[in-house]
Parts: structure tokens; sequence; C-alpha cells
């Protein structure tokens, strides 16, 4: 089997989806349909079940999927290591990040684009309501998200940064003349919900109950950072974020509360970890090697 042949049906396994795997690896539907069809006679058996509606493994491509994916990891290591041998890293590599965090991490990319000159970072910006989402999409290579992760198609990389957590409030909320609130407020509010995004990764920022065991209410949900700004600036929801945003987003309607005992957001790079490429790798090291920066302040 070819390694391109290999690499569609990890694709295709990972998305169940012939457009979208023809998308993220830039060939037509076709080729995806034909690598398939090559690789299922090569076999003997169906590795897909296909309708007009869905595509999924049979449990033969489960099996094959698993197979594949630990031996298609070592490979790509193979060639990154030959690679780095010979004397260096080249390619393309699309970032997604959420606004001015590029900045934050302003210290890893200065690193990466002196120790891989050979490489093209982009940047593309991807929605706290939907971190994965341009990921999965093959959109990006590599994404910037906050912690914690825990998605099985995803591999979670070096943290870059931290962050305190600050309260969004609009000015005329109660709570706006304060100095700085505590976990136990978030009792008192109504806090933007994000149903689409995991459990820990909103409970990061909104847990389900205060410290003393009262919930906290959910209210509307939005689809963009700047809806979640909007919402805040015109009702009585408020919303936990990081604290540079007040540096980065000052409205003349909405204000920012340190959070005295919440938990500091911890940033972190995470990739498809079928998508484990070379280029990945020298940027995962470099953050690694990268001397952590202090957190933001709060005010």
């Amino acid at each position: 089997m070819e390694l391109r042949d290999i690499e569609i049906f990890l694709a295709l396994a990972e998305e169940l989806h012939f457009g979208r795997t023809a998308e993220r690896l830039h060939v037509t539907p076709a080729r995806v349909s034909q690598s398939v069809k090559k690789q299922e006679r090569r076999i003997g058996a169906p590795l897909f079940e296909r309708t007009t509606r869905t595509v999924r493994l049979t449990p033969l491509g489960e099996q094959l999927h698993r197979d594949l994916a630990s031996g298609y990891q070592q490979i790509m290591e193979g060639i990154h290591s030959a690679t780095t041998a010979a004397g260096g890293v080249c390619g393309t590599l699309s970032l997604g990040v959420m606004g001015s965090e590029t900045l934050m991490i302003g210290h890893v990319l200065d690193a990466f684009r002196a120790r891989y000159p050979a490489v093209e970072l982009r940047y593309r910006e991807i929605q706290p309501t939907t971190p994965f989402d341009e990921l999965r999409a093959g959109e990006v290579d590599a994404a910037l998200v906050w912690l914690p992760v825990d998605e099985a198609d995803l591999t979670v990389g070096p943290v870059t940064h931290i962050s305190p957590v600050v309260l969004m409030v609009s000015t005329g909320h109660p709570l706006a003349a304060r100095s700085s609130v505590c976990l136990e407020d978030l009792g008192d509010c109504t806090v933007l919900a994000s149903p689409s995004l995991p459990s820990g990764m909103e409970e990061a920022f909104h847990p389900r109950r205060t410290p003393s065991g009262r919930p906290i209410r959910r209210g509307p949900t939005a689809s963009s950072w700047h809806e979640q700004m909007s919402l805040v600036a015109g009702g009585n929801t408020v919303c936990a974020v990081v604290a540079e945003a007040a540096s980065f987003y000052p409205w003349p309607t909405i204000a920012y509360l340190p959070i005295r005992d919440a938990p500091h957001c911890h940033w972190a790079l995470v990739w498809r970890t079928t998508g484990h490429t070379p280029v990945i790798r020298a940027l995962a090291r470099t953050a690694a090697d990268a001397t952590p920066q202090p957190p933001a302040p709060t005010g």
C-alpha cells in the first residue's frame, strides 16, 4: 500500500466524509474513492460502509485504522529525523489562533521563524465557541487552544503560556463597580452558554456550581468572540475570559474584573494525531524549548 493511499485511508477514517477528505488532502473526491476501492480490492473486504447519507468504518476498517495510525506516525517521525539530519524542515504551517492570543506566543513564533526560516507560517482565526472546527476540517495544521483538551483524534502539545481569568461584565451590571469578584459571585449571575464546547473546556471558565454548591445559570449562546462581547455589553449576561482581553478589547460599555480564586488558564498547541508532520513536530519542540512567559496582568 502506497503512503498516499494510507494517508487517504486515515483521513477518511477521521472525517467519514469523502468531500471533506478530498478538501483536506487537496485531491478530488474521485481520487479518494479510487484509493479506497483499490485498498478494499487488495485486502479483499470492505473497509467502509457507505450510504447516500453516511460513511462509517467496518469492523475490519476499524482494525486497520488502529494498526495503520501507529505505523504512519512512526513513518512520519522517521521522515522527520531524516529531514532534520539532512539540514532542516521546510513547507507551510497554518496555525489557528484566537484573536490576540497570537501576541501572547510571540516568543514561540519568533524562535520558530529563527530556527526554521524555510517554513512559511500562516495564521487563521478560530472562534472560542468552536475551537476545533478548522482543525478537524484540515483548514489549519495546528491550533492554539486552552486546556483541558481530551479528544480522541487530537494530540495536545506543550503549554505555551498561562493567563489569569477575569469576568467580563456590562458597565451597567451590579458587579461592575467592584474591583474584583470571586467564583461564589457567579451564583448570582447568568453566564454565556457554550453547548458546543467539551464540558471540561467550558467549565474551565464557567463551572457548573459555585464553591458552596450553588448552580451557575446558563444564558444565551454566541457563535463568535465578538458576539460574546456584544451579548455581555447589551445585557445582564456575564462571561469569564482571559485577562489579556482587557488590554486587547477595551469597550466603553464593558468592564473586566479579576476573579480572585479562579484557576489560571493554560494554553497549548493541539493538532490532529494523524497530521503529526515534521513541521508540526518542529513547532512543538520550539514551544517546549521556549521560556514560559509570566501570566498576563489582571488590570
